[in-house]
Parts: C-alpha cells; structure tokens; sequence
C-alpha cells in the first residue's frame, strides 16, 4: 500500500513529531510512504524520515497554524495525480488547504483520512479553551467530509459528535509512544545537576502551556537546594520567564533540545514529569515520560487526564493550577515511594493502551477499512 502522508517537518512540535514517528513506522512494516509537507523556501525533494519528500509552498508556518500560497492547492493536486497514492492520510496542520484536500482527492478518487489534534479543553473553563473551541466549530462541518478522522480521545471524539460529525466518521486512535525506545534505565543527570531530586517540564514555553503557574507554585514552596526543576522547550514567553525564576530558585533553563537521546536520558534522570496545560490534545511529552518510568502530574485539559485516570498519575483541574502544586510538589520532593509506585503506573499505563505498535496496528485497519469503503462505493456507481 501507498500512504501520501501530508504534514510538518518544521518548527518542531507534536505535529512532526507524529508524523515522523507513524511514517518511520508504517515503513518498517513494508509501506511505502511519500511525505507532503510545507515550506517557505524551495527545497530539493527527495527524502525526509525515509520518505519520498515533496515540499508545498507556503507564506507562513509555525508550531500552532500554517498559511499556504495560493497555487499551493495545485501544487498538491498535481502531486497527488503523479503519486498514483492509494490512502493520502493528512496530519492536519490548521491550514486554509485542510478545507480543500475532500475536494481534491475526490477528484483524484482517493481515500483520505486526517488527524485531528489540536489541543482543547471539553469543560470550556478558561478563555484559552474558548478561542479553542471555536476551531473546533469552524472544523467540524469540513470534517465530515473525510472518509475518517483519526482523534486521539474519546473525549474528543464526542466533542466533534456534539459539533455534529458523524459517528461513522471519527476513529479513536491515541497517540503512541515507542516503549523499548522510551523506558525506564540508567541516567547521570542528577549527578550533572548535583540534585537529590528533578523534576521536570518538557514543552513549549507558551501561554496555553501554562508554565508560569509552574513556576510561579515552585519558587513559592521553597523546595530546598537538594531539588531543582529543569525546564526543556523554547517558546514565545521564554525571555519574560527567564529572569524572574532562575538558578537562584533551583530553576534549570535547558531550552531546546533535538536529539532524542538526550531527551530520554532527562526523562530517565527526573523524578516527577509535570504538565500544567489550560489545553492539550494528547501530549506525546507525556506519554514517554510515563513509558520512562517516572511519576507523572498533568492537568485534564484535552485526554491528558484520561490517560492518568485511575492512578496512573496526578491530575489537576486547569482551576487555580499554582494553588495545587503548592501542595503536591513537597509531598512529591519527600515521599519518594509514591513516586516511584506512580512511575510504574505509569509505564504499566502505556504497555496497557499507549504503544505506538498498537497505534500503528489500528491504522492499518483503518486504512483496510476506508480502501474498502471506496470500493464498495465505485461499485455501487457501476
């Protein structure tokens, strides 16, 4: 089978980090896969994560939406009809040609499933999950017109129904996280860090992340020199941060970080993983801190408190989320059984119902399933 995937490379967020991970894994089980992506810049197309790689020309990119040119459409029509693709499978990246690719396939008579994963807050408590919403509403009519949309919770999943998509229509299929790459084993980090305790975030550094609240609940529980928080990621809000929670409060600034082995071992090294999001989707930062082994904490925004319900980590509500760490993070610095009774929750969670070889088993089938659809539909023309 021929997946044309249609997605990022570029800037890094969980949208890249999807699409590679789901590719790389669709070509290690035989598939051959071509990979559509956007870039401001022309670019020799030739292969990008093992794929065949064709670039779609836009004016504007970054983690959240993208603005395509105007002959981008054609671009990825005629790519499409010289691609002969049986599945094209667009990992959606807010974009104006999200609205377009039904119309484009159905011409070419290609099957065409998306990912819909924007992040959300289904209880609407806070203007974040607001603005949110609204995507949501704007997306939920052109949705139908997919042959399937991949979403990553339940939760979402009867949101968009309440939106009015179908039932037929939407897949639950989670976010899946590489266990034998991603698991608990040895670390030096908190030797590098002279630390008796790490916590640790790993995202960007933006308002919807929340991480001042984070910051704001550390510096005032005074968790002692032995504990340091270190935080991994770059965003638009890291220069307003930086210099009011520093070394001086056992704050560790590491930025950004692109190699994923260096990634695994601070999440191997840290004792606590927390994530105080007003919104999510599913993060995948997440779920390889939990496959790591260590003690997970996250708020319920989008199916994060799905994937920690029933004791597989703390979950707190998006309400006064400073008022809550205040308490947990001393009980975390000092009760170091809990902790390591939540890590191993948490990575029993993942082998449970979060691995990235169920994910891609699920896709297969679902792929089976719309290539069938279509046949039976052509046959029903004839």
């Amino acid at each position: 089978m021929h997946i044309a995937w249609i997605g990022k490379k570029s800037p890094f967020c969980g949208n890249v980090t999807y699409g590679r991970e789901v590719t790389n894994a669709l070509l290690d089980r035989g598939y051959q896969v071509s990979f559509l992506h956007f870039a401001q810049e022309e670019v020799d197309d030739s292969t990008f994560f093992g794929c065949q790689e064709v670039s779609l020309p836009c004016l504007y990119k970054s983690q959240i939406y993208t603005v395509p040119t105007l002959g981008a459409s054609k671009v990825l029509s005629q790519s499409l009809k010289q691609l002969k693709p049986d599945v094209v499978h667009a990992s959606l990246t807010l974009s104006p040609l999200d609205f377009l690719l039904p119309e484009i396939c159905e011409d070419l008579n290609i099957p065409l499933v998306a990912t819909f994963h924007p992040p959300f807050d289904g209880k609407r408590r806070n203007l974040k999950s607001g603005t949110q919403l609204f995507t949501y509403q704007i997306y939920a009519p052109f949705l139908a017109n997919y042959d399937r949309v991949i979403v990553f919770s339940k939760m979402q999943r009867d949101f968009l129904m309440r939106l009015g998509v179908p039932t037929k229509k939407l897949a639950v299929i989670p976010n899946g996280v590489d266990e034998q790459k991603y698991s608990p084993g040895c670390s030096r980090l908190k030797l590098q860090f002279n630390a008796e305790r790490l916590f640790v975030y790993q995202g960007r550094i933006a308002p919807e992340k929340n991480v001042e609240s984070l910051l704001r609940a550390w510096k005032q529980s005074d968790m002692g020199e032995n504990s340091k928080l270190l935080i991994v990621g770059n965003g638009s809000l890291l220069s307003n941060l930086m210099p009011f929670y520093g070394p001086e409060y056992g704050i560790i600034w590491l930025g950004f970080i692109a190699d994923e082995q260096q990634r695994i071992e601070i999440l191997r090294g840290a004792d606590v993983f927390i994530l105080p999001s007003l919104l999510e989707g599913l993060s995948l930062s997440l779920l390889e801190a939990m496959s790591c082994g260590i003690a997970c904490m996250a708020t319920d925004a989008g199916a994060d408190g799905e994937v920690l319900e029933d004791g597989a980590g703390v979950i707190l509500s998006t309400h006064q989320v400073a008022t809550q760490l205040r308490t947990l993070l001393p009980l975390l610095r000092d009760h170091k059984d809990w902790t390591t009774l939540l890590g191993q929750k948490g990575r029993g969670r993942i082998l449970e119902r979060y691995t990235l070889s169920n994910n891609i088993t699920q896709l297969e089938v679902l792929y089976g399933e719309v290539l069938q659809g279509r046949r039976v539909q052509l046959s029903g023309r004839a």
